[in-house]
């Protein structure tokens, strides 16, 4: 995950009485959110469906990746430091990057087992919503835990490298599927933690006093961040699913 500064700011309202202004700029954030991953969803059923789209898709998804990667590291200041319409730029090629970047994978599983894609994607959104809603609720600081699962996850994705250049050298075998399960459940476990943080950081970032355009530019921001951990907890969802499929 890529790492984020965030000003100092005070927390607004309470559990108990949430304003409305800040009850529309969480909704914005979800529907800015929900949009992206319709979008996602039409890219991949693209490339699933023709042929050609999804030859390209196979040839630009390690690029896609990178360039996501790229971008995490310049999220704030693409997102934060311009006008709204930058931002939503920014976000909508964010969105059809990761598209690109995890149709080879989803289309994979489309062809084996549907029903294993719609399971992954129930799973995720049910552990997305509950984390959230932890996040959004909770009355304890969670940067903490956010901390400590941004670290792990470093240490997952490095261990996630390894496996993979072990793999090429040797082949996929038990154990390098059983390393590859793993890890998937720890980036579930840990994008989950994630969630929770990015929804309270989110909540703090609302400021009722400041303009229309900034809210906006939070928006897209906040939806930045919580879509991106809701694709990534689908992803590895569908991955372990896969696993548990192929051990059968």
């Amino acid at each position: 995950m890529a790492e984020f500064r965030y000003p100092s700011q005070t927390r607004v309202g309470t559990q108990a009485a949430v304003d409305q202004g800040l009850r529309s700029y969480m909704l914005g954030i979800y529907n800015y959110m929900a949009l992206g991953v319709a979008v996602t969803a039409v890219i991949i059923m693209a490339t699933f469906t023709i042929p050609a789209l999804g030859a390209v898709a196979n040839v630009l998804a390690f690029p896609a990746m990178l360039g996501l990667i790229g971008m995490g590291f310049f999220a704030q200041r693409l997102l934060m430091g311009g006008t709204v319409a930058r931002a939503h730029a920014v976000y909508w090629v964010y969105v059809a990057l990761w598209g690109i970047g995890i149709a080879p994978i989803v289309n994979r599983y489309l062809g084996v087992d549907p029903s294993m894609v719609m399971t992954a994607f129930l799973s995720a959104s049910l552990t997305f919503g509950a984390m959230s809603v932890w996040g959004y609720t909770s009355k304890r600081d969670l940067s903490g835990m956010g901390a400590i699962a941004g670290m792990a996850l470093m240490g997952l994705l490095i261990a996630a490298l390894v496996n993979l250049v072990v793999a090429m050298f040797t082949g996929v075998g038990a154990a390098t599927m059983m390393i590859s399960m793993v890890i998937s459940f720890g980036f579930v476990v840990f994008v989950s933690l994630i969630t929770a943080w990015e929804t309270q950081v989110i909540k703090e970032m609302y400021v009722e006093s400041e303009g229309q355009e900034a809210v906006a530019r939070k928006s897209i921001f906040g939806a930045f961040m919580l879509y991106g951990s809701f694709v990534s907890i689908f992803v590895n969802i569908l991955q372990i699913l896969g696993f548990m499929n192929s051990s059968e």
